[in-house]
């Protein structure tokens, strides 16, 4: 045991579970895995935890050349989703003895400034949420590890990609509302030139094609309520007249959904009756809205858990886990079947 008063050491806790230094430092290091059993493990961590040691993390990473802190960039702070994404990234990032440092780009999309002096000098690596490429030039030059979130796998310039499968949420809400009876839709878009609004965007085009007698009318808006009303509004009165008016807006997220709600209502459209909407997030928003809104459920937490995992496997010299993150259509009551 330790001397009172002082703080207790890994030769401490070696001393306490009966092990040598060199397994205190691969378990707390959680580098222990094919080197040291799993009881021998939990009888580091206990000893640790009794003792109350904490790693001198400061030493140990002076000797390694690592600061064990990681920049998560995103586009804005405005909704919950990449709050969503920071918690899971910070929740695998304290598992590893890793810090991260949230930074919203100032300008949502487009280049993002340096927030340390150097930030090569300060950080072991980057993930970027929804950002264009170009945008990260100043905060990691060449050198710094990148993992990209919601970016083209094709045209990444990331070690690795993680996306959520954004074609297949889109593909199932289609098909809900072709089910419901719906030929004629309005694609209220994004007006952010993003890989993954563009994929939104292709999927749903693609999929219409398929049906005989189906049309698609697009309508771009900001991300806002307001902005996403005033574009709704235009695009459903200047189609109030034609014979393909459309009966179900597909909207590329939960904010747009709200404002259309607002224009339908301006216009003595009722939601579902005369016009389905349908969202894509599932924010909390979206079961605040009356009716409650159908959506696509993006799991943002377990989004930044894989990219955390994703960097923490390029930082080791291992391949990222394969695969996008499955997605899941939520049916509430925005949508129904289509007027006659």
């Amino acid at each position: 045991m330790p001397r009172a008063g002082t703080r207790p050491t890994s030769r401490d806790v070696a001393r306490a579970a009966g092990v040598s230094q060199a397994a205190v430092s691969l378990v707390l290091g959680d580098k222990w895995r094919g080197r040291v059993s799993e009881t021998t493990a939990e009888r580091v961590r206990e000893a640790a935890r009794t003792l109350g040691y904490r790693p001198n993390l400061a030493a140990r990473n002076l000797r390694l050349g690592r600061t064990r802190t990681v920049l998560l960039v995103v586009p804005a702070l405005t909704t919950e989703f990449f709050a969503g994404v920071y918690t899971g990234a910070a929740r695998v990032a304290s598992r590893h003895g890793f810090g991260v440092v949230l930074y919203p780009s100032p300008e949502g999309i487009g280049p993002a400034r340096d927030p340390f002096a150097s930030a090569q000098a300060a950080l072991d690596g980057v993930i970027a949420s929804s950002m264009a490429a170009e945008a990260l030039t100043a905060i990691r030059g060449e050198a710094l590890p990148l993992v990209m979130l919601d970016s083209d796998p094709e045209g990444s310039v990331g070690a690795a990609t993680v996306n959520l499968d954004i074609a297949d949420g889109v593909r199932r809400l289609t098909d809900h509302l072709l089910a419901l009876g719906h030929r004629h839709f309005l694609h209220l878009a994004a007006d952010v030139p993003s890989w993954t609004f563009e994929v939104r965007a292709r999927e749903l085009a693609a999929r219409l094609r398929e049906v005989p007698g189906a049309s698609l009318r697009t309508a771009r808006a900001p991300i806002s309520i307001k902005g996403a009303e005033a574009a709704a509004e235009a695009a459903l009165r200047g189609a109030a007249t034609t014979p393909d008016r459309p009966t179900a807006v597909v909207c590329d997220d939960d904010h747009l959904a709200a404002g259309t709600y607002k224009a339908a209502r301006r216009l003595g459209l009722r939601v579902p009756e005369d016009l389905s909407v349908t969202g894509l997030d599932d924010l909390a928003l979206a079961s605040a809205i009356d009716p409650e809104l159908t959506t696509v459920r993006l799991d943002a937490e377990l989004f930044g858990e894989r990219g955390m995992e994703a960097l923490l496997a390029v930082l080791e010299g291992r391949a990222p886990a394969a695969g996008d993150i499955p997605v899941e259509l939520v049916v509430r009551g925005s949508t129904a079947p289509a007027p006659r």
